[in-house]
């Protein structure tokens, strides 16, 4: 394994100078078009074919060994996140790297190099697909909902959008390796999993009036939309602790003009938890409160769910395998382990259908998603993550995919085909209003898919 961590060390340059060039051109999901031409010239400079997404950003390359064997997926990611305060942001849109997806890319442009090499390739069976796709990140709710609208996505975040465009029907195995920050004596992470989430927008329906001279006369919105957040925080107490509940809300429209009652509110919300019944009985919690709180006011209220993320679950005969490359690469003791994790991530789609893993090198500082995240080890969380994913494919694949074949054998995916897993993300869909007034009088609270 030496001789194939070996073959990154001359891409070392082109793979720290990828990752200061997209940390300086941060864009949001479906909508990373510089980042999408940087990689796929970056690409097409190593000598890869590039197959482009339909439509939209990302595109795969296709590696084929000529022996048979098992594809294994490698992913990264293309989109930023939106801080205006990041040294790093772009000026006009507040799109910055606060969460080193920027690292990825600069990674698997190191893994594609390697490949290249024979000291990599020549023992290898199956094929690679590399992956880059666009909106992992569950920002800008409204904005994807008018691409549902308008067909060109028919689902908000990326990896669900491939699979649903049958991207990776190929795919028998799967993994990506995030940027993390980790104490010093760590250098790579290993995880279980993480939280589920659906995305929500909702919109508050008053009616306008003066605010000053008759108030009385409106219908306020924002007053609906305020209430609702509270009575969301009033219901923490019931959330189950191993359902690993989140729910948090923002409002992206709170009115027109201070001295008129607010007739529209905008608010986007996130709901989480660990497993499929918790987030939908959770989700159901929300929606009843919600549509209470506007009819309180006799306000409307637009409640629409879109599918976000399913629970990752890390398959543990993978982990074993990533281990013991990252052992092999680091030592035992600079691999760290998390437990399982809040925040969600859309490789936990991929995971319902393929064994996969959601791994992490360490190398950043700051806090995750905010102002002060930067990467301060570029070479662990760039270099030596290379050489991670590039161990981690000659594990799975020399010997005839040994390796790749019997943790293949061993996974029981949570669905049992891609028009499965189709059906129940479509069914967690809905856009309504959810209380309807009555001609006798009486209020019908509507929530539920």
């Amino acid at each position: 394994m030496k001789e194939v961590f070996k073959t990154i060390d001359k891409y070392e340059d082109l793979i720290l100078k990828a990752e200061q060039d997209l940390l300086r051109m941060p864009e949001t999901g479906y909508f990373e078009y510089k980042t999408n031409a940087y990689m796929i010239k970056a690409f097409e400079n190593l000598g890869y074919e590039v197959v482009k997404a339909d439509g939209i950003t990302g595109f795969h390359s296709v590696l084929d060994t000529g022996k048979k064997g098992p594809t294994v997926l490698v992913l990264a990611e293309l989109d930023s996140l939106i801080n205006f305060q990041h040294a790093y942001a772009d000026p006009e849109t507040g799109a910055a790297h606060t969460c080193g997806h920027h690292v990825q890319c600069a990674t698997i442009i190191g893994v594609a190099a390697a490949l290249k090499e024979d000291a990599v390739i020549k023992n290898l069976s199956g094929k690679i697909k590399l992956c880059l796709v666009p909106a992992e990140e569950g920002i800008e709710i409204g904005k994807r909902n008018e691409l549902v609208r308008k067909g060109v996505i028919k689902f908000t975040s990326g990896k669900p959008e491939f699979i649903y465009r049958r991207y990776f029907d190929d795919v028998d195995i799967a993994f990506m390796v995030h940027a993390a920050g980790c104490d010093n004596s760590k250098k790579f992470l290993l995880g279980i999993g993480s939280n589920g989430v659906l995305r929500k927008s909702t919109v508050f329906k008053g009616v306008a009036a003066h605010a000053g001279g008759n108030p009385h006369d409106g219908i306020n919105a924002l007053n609906a939309a305020a209430t609702c957040i509270t009575t969301l925080n009033s219901l923490r107490e019931t959330f189950k602790e191993e359902d690993f509940v989140r729910v948090h809300s923002i409002i992206t429209k709170g009115g027109d003009a201070v001295n008129a009652v607010p007739e529209k509110v905008v608010m986007e919300s996130y709901v989480r938890a660990a497993s499929v019944k918790a987030l939908k009985e959770t989700n159901e919690k929300v929606n009843r409160t919600i549509s209470a709180c506007a009819a309180a006011f006799g306000a409307k209220v637009e409640i629409t769910d879109m599918p976000g993320s399913e629970a990752l679950h890390d398959d543990e005969n993978l982990l074993i395998a990533a281990k013991e490359v990252l052992t092999e690469l680091v030592g035992a003791d600079a691999i760290g382990y998390r437990p399982w994790l809040a925040s969600s991530t859309d490789m936990g789609d991929v995971s319902t259908l393929f064994p996969a893993i959601h791994a992490y090198a360490c190398g950043a500082s700051g806090t995750i998603h905010s102002k002060d995240f930067i990467i301060s080890d570029p070479v662990n969380a760039c270099v030596d993550n290379a050489r991670f994913q590039v161990g981690l494919i000659v594990k799975l694949l020399e010997n005839g995919g040994k390796v790749a074949n019997e943790i293949i054998e061993k996974f029981k995916p949570q669905f049992n085909s891609v028009d499965e897993y189709i059906e129940h993300k479509l069914s967690t869909s809905m856009s309504k209003d959810t209380v309807l007034y009555n001609e006798d009088g009486t209020v019908t609270l509507d929530y539920k898919a």
